[in-house]
């Protein structure tokens, strides 16, 4: 028989990561980590630097073709990228 404030350990990091305030850069975190599922290999081995600051995702592409291609799938990232977060993680990209 359990008990009623029992929690899986699934909602356990969640409550903690909430407590602790470091949700939004765990799934940042989540997000860079992902990249290359999101983008695929060529694209992801092109990036020389991404990181999230304030909703905006920066990102340093060595290639001025696969950069130029990124800007103009800018909106499909965004919403690629805040669907796979399940919250609005990203509103802007921002290229370096």
């Amino acid at each position: 028989m359990g008990r009623t404030n029992d929690k899986t350990l699934k909602e356990a990091i969640e409550q903690m990561l909430q407590v602790y305030k470091i949700k939004r850069r765990y799934d940042e975190t989540g997000i860079i980590t992902a990249w290359p599922q999101m983008v695929g290999k060529s694209v992801a081995n092109r990036t020389k630097e991404i990181y999230i600051h304030d909703k905006k995702l920066f990102l340093r592409i060595e290639s001025s073709v696969i950069k130029n291609e990124l800007t103009m799938m800018r909106r499909q990232i965004i919403d690629k990228i805040n669907q796979e977060a399940k919250v609005i993680l990203v509103e802007e990209i921002i290229f370096l």
